[in-house]
């Protein structure tokens, strides 16, 4: 998608960006976007759930139904 995109077209990306955010915005949205996608490979990493190992003692998770659950009867 973007392996063809040359020389040119790139700075003139850059420039609409400089325009649009001015240049003092561009390093701040850099850092808040490199902060979301370090936050979001966090989240991921913290719900893999690894099942306890053979033989402890560890409770299992309780089993989760198939159907929908409701809020009020």
């Amino acid at each position: 998608m973007l392996g063809n995109l040359g020389f040119t077209e790139i700075a003139i990306l850059l420039l609409i960006l400089v325009l649009f955010f001015g240049a003092k915005r561009i390093p701040e949205i850099g850092a808040s976007i490199g902060k979301g996608i370090k936050e979001f490979k966090r989240g991921l990493k913290d719900e893999a759930v690894e099942p306890p190992a053979a033989g402890s003692d560890a409770p299992l998770p309780p089993a989760q139904s198939a159907g929908p659950k409701r809020l009020s009867q």
